[in-house]
């Protein structure tokens, strides 16, 4: 049987090797029966890179949402709608970069698209 690899809390559940069964989740006020890590401090380590992994993936699927809200309301032609939702992605882009979840180019590269593309309405 493999060894216990360190997941998120929502995919901690491993299947018994050959039986089909489900083993029971591993105990999460312990986590250091879960990881390979034998350090304390990597046990941390390993938990806190897990909550900010957490973080950045909400934060770009949220960033990715008004981005693509964005890119609807320019198509529909609506000037006041779309104005208003380049506005929320442009602001979301902005904070994503100051948190470090996006590099500034590519938030930068991304206002450009939507803002030349509303400006064209």
């Amino acid at each position: 049987m493999a060894s216990p690899v360190f997941r998120a809390p929502g995919v901690r559940e491993r299947v018994a090797a050959g039986s089909g069964e489900h083993k029971p989740p591993p105990n999460i006020d312990r986590p250091e029966q879960d990881t390979m890590a034998n350090i304390k401090s990597q046990i941390k380590r390993i938990l806190t890179n897990q909550k900010a992994t957490d973080r950045n993936r909400a934060a770009k699927s949220e960033l990715r949402t008004a981005v693509r809200e964005a890119r609807k309301a320019i198509a529909a032609g609506d000037k006041a709608v779309a104005q208003e939702k380049v506005t929320i992605a442009t602001r979301k882009l902005d904070k994503a970069v100051s948190k470090g979840v996006i590099h500034r180019n590519q938030a930068a590269n991304r206002k450009s698209a939507i803002a030349k593309a509303a400006a064209s309405l």
